[in-house]
């Protein structure tokens, strides 16, 4: 007998088409949104938080929400996240800590609204000996020490996903996502493209992970790198960069990736890529038919660089301290809120080809602003961009241009925040990690 759920209609093409139109915004409802990931260590060791430790990120947040009045997230009775209104903390597969705050008009919104959840959640933090650090990869431990927290969909995860990075990934790492919206379809698909050749400039100049596991790495984001190494299918562009795009190009993508697992009767159905969501919806799978949900699961299980939603989610910069944090909102609000600064920053970026894109991915997590894209180098291109996005900023008279200033002290100079850290590493610090660790959870403090 046929085991279909009946509580949602089967999913077509034309209802898929309908939720990414269903997010079109008029120019006065244009917001910015943030995700913020952090990584839990603990102040006197150094070492990763776990989940289940009597002074671990449970019971973390069992305090918060109590001290603060959040509603718990949980999967299986376990608790995995706090809500409260349209805000949530979740939690990354390695008890990473992530802010997702509700869209804002201005940066400053932003900024107070972390400023004040921070402000309850410290005497938390400092009660368990808890620093939530703003780096992009795991300090001192790796992934082999570090338990994945109790939620279903991260342990199939980590037994699907392939890259020989994909453990470091969804362990260690901690990154800044920005959230933007679009006024049309063709706005959208034109923010689209110019965000996918944006990322690789603003991975460099924000890399901040060259230190893991104690030892240099020889990469200034290591995060980055582990990105290129766990799955191909799923992570990278999302589109050839020399060709049109538009929503059903994005629909494409996203049905023929394969399929990880479907949630079923409140339990997770393990599918470890037999099936991609196209002949999903065109033969079902065991007596289940897709349905939006499966959908929207099926979206949210690819990595791009930049993901469709009913906004635009723009995802790969390292975790960096919270000024440079308002830094990356400022550079993606002022070029890709204003259609000059659109202009400005697509006839810079006219002589590169989608190959020349690729090929700069992978220069980026080892050379950052020092890597080269055909004569160019990285920083020269980075700090062009920033000029754009400041007058931009200027003239649209939001008072948003300071912002600005934290990344401009260093990619001015030609330097990231991992070049900082790496001048720290063979000279004051002498190579300590302890040193290092302390260094870090007073510039997250």
């Amino acid at each position: 007998m046929l085991n279909i759920q009946l509580e949602e209609k089967e999913v077509t093409r034309a209802d898929i088409r309908a939720y990414y139109e269903s997010g079109v915004k008029s120019e006065k409802d244009l917001r910015v949104g943030v995700e913020y990931e952090r990584l839990p260590i603990f102040d006197v060791t150094g070492a990763n938080v776990d989940y289940y430790h009597e002074f671990g990120i449970c019971n973390l947040l069992r305090r918060f929400a109590k001290e603060d009045n959040w509603d718990y997230i949980t999967d299986d009775f376990n608790i995995i996240g706090l809500k409260k209104g349209h805000q949530t903390i979740t939690l990354e597969p390695g008890c990473q800590f992530e802010y997702s705050l509700s869209p804002k008009e201005k940066i400053a919104e932003i900024k107070s609204d972390i400023e004040q959840i921070d402000s309850v959640l410290k005497k938390c933090l400092d009660d368990f000996g808890i620093t939530l650090l703003n780096y992009g990869v795991s300090p001192l431990v790796t992934y082999k020490s570090i338990n994945l927290i109790p939620k279903h969909r991260y342990k199939i995860m980590a037994k699907y996903l392939w890259g020989i990075l994909s453990d470091v990934m969804m362990r260690e790492t901690a990154g800044i996502q920005c959230c933007l919206d679009y006024t049309s379809e063709e706005d959208a698909s034109r923010k689209f493209v110019l965000a996918n050749k944006l990322v690789p400039f603003m991975s460099a100049m924000f890399a901040n992970s060259p230190i893991r596991g104690g030892v240099e790495t020889g990469y200034k984001s290591f995060r980055a790198l582990s990105w290129l190494n766990t799955d191909n299918d799923r992570c990278g562009f999302a589109l050839n960069l020399d060709e049109e795009f538009n929503f059903d190009t994005y629909i494409d993508k996203v049905l023929k990736t394969p399929m990880i697992f479907i949630n079923k009767e409140e339990l997770p159905i393990d599918l470890n890529g037999r099936i991609n969501f196209e002949q999903y919806m065109s033969k079902g799978w065991e007596g289940f038919l897709p349905t939006m949900t499966d959908y929207k699961l099926q979206a949210n299980l690819c990595f791009p660089e930049v993901r469709l939603n009913r906004f635009l989610e723009i995802r790969n910069q390292d975790c960096v301290r919270k000024d440079l944090l308002l830094s990356i909102l400022a550079i993606y609000k002022g070029i890709l809120y204003n259609s000059v600064a659109m202009d400005e920053a697509e006839e810079l970026l006219k002589e590169f080809i989608h190959l020349d894109y690729s090929e700069l991915r992978y220069e980026v997590p080892r050379y950052a602003l020092q890597a080269r894209i055909k004569h160019c180098k990285v920083g020269d291109i980075a700090k062009e961009l920033i000029k754009i996005a400041e007058k931009s900023l200027k003239s649209q008279k939001c008072h948003e241009a300071k912002y600005l200033g934290a990344i401009k002290s260093y990619t001015m100079k030609g330097l990231t925040p991992a070049d900082e850290i790496l001048k720290n590493w063979h000279g004051c610090w002498n190579k300590d990690i302890k040193k290092m660790l302390r260094w870090l959870i007073k510039q997250s403090a």
